[in-house]
């Protein structure tokens, strides 16, 4: 990971005179050399956002949905970026979580801005935060098999969003999300996703540069998040399936979607960004081979996507321990390379490299709340998130069947792993098992 350091609110040159200096070459000559620089020449570069006074006087009251580690720290990202704002007026007013102890916990940490915030908890915990008349915010952290069903009551009571990711974990959530996303635009809602590399400032200055076609026509692009093994607790016996289910919720389709889905959707919507599309089928395999204790996700996948052009997109992601680890995104075009997190190598071998800002984990909250202030309704992530999400679930479905797997099986398919009726610990789970390939339905 790239470290965070301070940056100038601007950038001294257009990306056009950057590269001009870094191929020692004149103006003239460069626009002469290359119509598609010429035509995007004058694109004004990405800026850290301002602290502009009406901002700063927003009057932001927090409701969280999902009291777990990303929850927390996505509260703290936005308490961080009012902050970076001069905001002063803000306020957690409410907090849920299926689990009552998290929801009281949070509740009663120890800052003025966040001590005293109403718990509420229970499957419906979300519909006691969403309806606080005081909140105005709302963030959506818990397990993603409830993304659907939250960020739909969350648009339908009109208030803006910060959603994480992943927004679906099949079929049905996917289609859910979806109508959600266009009626979240239809009423002008703010919504920014958890893809916080859409808000990192050298993702954002190199991609400007490759869709202006600094490196020419996209040959194919590759990502990848390989990593050690992840976090598995064990059975409870003393407890229910849905309680163990709840608690261990990354090793379960229905709350997960798997890492490929969890996870490794950052790098996936880093391709689909660039290319400015999804892909329309996949074609992958995978497994579990190194993977212990509950659970039916895979430990390891790897899969081809194919865009409508032809393009390819391979991903790589891998959760086994004593494994290089990898978590980058790469493009290759006719006149270069580039690792969109922050540098381009041209093929004359000339290297130009973005800046670096702040935290993006803070920036997508500052630019949430700078839309809000400006209320500029061109702020909504939801179906740019969901393409992504989707994508993934693709590549899952592919990987799992051992077949191809078109974009339509997924968003016309009939797949439903959110069981039904969720009261309490004691509702059904439905049955599961782990995929494979020579037995796994499609759908």
């Amino acid at each position: 990971m790239l470290p965070w350091i301070n940056q100038r609110k601007s950038r001294a040159h257009t990306y056009l005179d950057i590269i001009m200096n870094k191929m020692n070459v004149s103006r003239r000559q460069f626009i002469k050399s290359s119509s598609a620089l010429a035509a995007g020449a004058m694109v004004a570069p990405y800026v850290i956002t301002s602290h502009a006074a009406p901002v700063s006087e927003l009057k932001i009251r927090i409701g969280l949905v999902g009291c777990g580690g990303r929850g927390i720290g996505a509260t703290w990202d936005a308490l961080n970026a009012a902050k970076e704002h001069g905001i002063k007026d803000i306020k957690v007013v409410a907090v849920g979580d299926v689990f009552e102890e998290r929801a009281k916990n949070f509740a009663n940490t120890d800052d003025p801005r966040i001590k005293g915030a109403t718990p509420c908890f229970g499957f419906d915990n979300y519909k006691q935060v969403i309806d606080n008349p005081e909140v105005n915010y709302v963030i959506l952290a818990t397990p993603p098999g409830f993304r659907a069903q939250h960020f739909a009551y969350a648009v339908e009571k009109g208030k803006d969003i910060f959603t994480e990711k992943p927004v679906c974990v099949d079929s049905n959530t996917a289609r859910v999300f979806l109508k959600a996303a266009e009626e979240s635009v239809k009423k002008g809602l703010k919504v920014v996703g958890g893809t916080q590399r859409r808000h990192q400032q050298g993702y954002v200055e190199t991609i400007d540069q490759i869709k202006q076609g600094v490196i020419g026509k996209i040959i194919d692009l590759r990502c990848y998040w390989n990593q050690g093994a992840i976090w598995n607790n064990p059975w409870d016996i003393n407890k229910s399936d849905m309680e163990n289910q709840l608690r261990n919720w990354y090793h379960y389709l229905w709350l997960c979607g798997d890492h490929i889905v969890e996870q490794h959707v950052h790098n996936v919507d880093v391709c689909n960004w660039i290319k400015g599309e999804h892909p329309v089928r996949a074609y992958g395999m995978g497994g579990r081979e190194a993977l212990k204790g509950p659970g039916q996700i895979w430990d390891h996948f790897a899969v081809e996507y194919e865009y409508a052009d032809g393009t390819r997109m391979y991903s790589q992601c891998r959760q086994i321990d004593n494994t290089d680890s990898n978590v980058s995104e790469y493009v290759v075009g006719t006149n270069g390379s580039s690792n969109p997190s922050g540098n381009i190598t041209f093929n004359t071998g000339k290297v130009w490299r973005a800046k670096q800002g702040r935290n993006p984990y803070v920036q997508e909250h500052m630019d949430l709340m700078t839309a809000i202030a400006t209320n500029n309704k061109k702020v909504n992530e939801a179906k740019t998130v969901a393409e992504s999400c989707i994508t993934a679930i693709m590549g899952r479905e592919s990987a799992y069947s051992g077949r191809k797997v078109t974009w339509e099986d997924i968003i016309e398919g009939d797949q439903n792993l959110v069981p039904d009726n969720l009261v309490d610990m004691n509702s059904p789970v439905k049955p599961w098992a782990t995929p494979c390939p020579n037995t796994y339905e499609l759908f």
